[in-house]
């Protein structure tokens, strides 16, 4: 969709004026060399042999694996409570986060349920997350908890988006209940429903949940969604010269302990973009802190799940925001990315739930600039 409006442009010719051509409007003539026809093409090749390895690692029963854990430090460690991926595949059960990126990843690439290439794929996806919405509304397989809950979400909410279907809706209205159900006093969210306690960066995935869901026109209170935005506000930092960067916590254990970490900063201004708030005076630290720290975490996390989780964020905060900003770090990343995929086509994770979950981001960001996806629609 950007090849076609940038090609255009070169072309002299005119399309009706949407998202995407909005997007290419704002690159120079000719583009920016993040978003020339010959580089689309390079990225579009790469996430497709990202694809076609996802597809292979596909259960039958509709999902992928992944380790259920969650960071211990620089670690990441498996929960008790969890299947490993071993147990996972024996049983024909999966990660449903895992699944749930995966899913996304293909969506991002304009493939649909039961259409095209990758049809079967997406609607086998579709299947699994649906049959494994409990009564109340909990979207779980394994052992998986609040994170997995909301990505499976937000998956639900961008096929209805994109394609409808009551099933999905039914489903999807469940899965938004649960999240609004189970928000507490503080108005955040933590790693288990009904959690009294909440940090950051789970409260984002929730509430970009919630506005996938709403923007498609599931119910969701405005209260709710207040309440939430008002937690990430306060998460801010007021003073010093970490002024405007965002907490991981600020009540309970370990309270105003880290602000300077990329992942939670670049979940925190996704959050507040995605409730429709651009101030430059909340946006600008973030995304200078995030510009400064790219190559740190990039150099030092490469492989980690702090590269992964805290790119899947940092890229929707800066497509977001737009402009130079957004184009050197997307010409940055892009570059990385297409360095680091292996012979057969996935990405590594290293520490972290496993390639899938690494494969799944990567083919995510790669397929960005055709802005299928809601999430990357301004």
């Amino acid at each position: 969709m950007l090849l076609a409006a940038i090609t255009t442009l070169l072309l002299g010719t005119s399309l009706p004026q949407g998202p995407v051509e909005a997007l290419a409007a704002e690159h120079p003539r000719p583009p920016s060399a993040a978003f020339r026809p010959e580089r689309l093409r390079q990225l579009d090749l790469s996430a497709r042999r990202g694809l076609q390895w996802l597809q292979r690692q596909q259960l039958e029963c509709g999902s992928w694996t992944g380790i259920v854990g969650q960071k211990q430090m620089n670690d990441y460690i498996a929960l008790s409570s969890g299947l490993l991926p071993s147990e996972q595949r024996a049983q024909g059960r999966g990660h449903m986060g895992v699944t749930a990126l995966c899913g996304m990843a293909f969506l991002a690439g304009g493939h649909l349920p039961d259409r095209g290439e990758y049809g079967a794929v997406v609607q086998h996806t579709i299947d699994y997350v649906v049959a494994h919405v409990q009564e109340n509304g909990f979207v779980t397989d394994a052992g998986t908890r609040m994170y997995s809950h909301a990505f499976a979400t937000l998956f639900l909410a961008e096929v209805y988006g994109m394609a409808g279907g009551r099933p999905v809706k039914d489903a999807l209205e469940k899965a938004v209940n649960l999240i609004v159900d189970c928000q507490n006093q503080y108005g955040g969210w933590r790693y288990n429903p009904f959690d009294r306690e909440l940090d950051l960066s789970v409260t984002v995935c929730q509430v970009q949940a919630l506005r996938a869901a709403r923007n498609i026109g599931i119910k969701v209170p405005s209260e709710t969604i207040d309440r939430a935005i008002g937690y990430v506000k306060q998460s801010r930092t007021d003073y010093g010269r970490d002024r405007g960067l965002f907490y991981y916590k600020i009540h309970g254990r370990g309270a105003y302990d880290k602000n300077r970490e990329y992942a939670i900063n670049a979940a925190a201004l996704t959050a507040l973009s995605s409730a429709g708030i651009y101030e430059p005076a909340l946006h600008d630290p973030v995304l200078d802190f995030l510009t400064e720290e790219y190559p740190r975490v990039a150099s030092w996390y490469g492989t980690h799940f702090y590269f992964w989780y805290g790119n899947y964020y940092a890229c929707q905060a800066f497509f977001q925001t737009g402009g130079p900003r957004f184009e050197r770090y997307f010409l940055r990343i892009s570059q990385d990315l297409l360095e680091q995929q292996r012979g057969d086509g996935r990405w590594e994770n290293s520490v972290g739930p496993g390639d899938e979950f690494s494969t799944a981001i990567a083919c995510i960001v790669l397929q960005l600039p055709k802005q299928y996806l809601p999430i990357f629609q301004r």
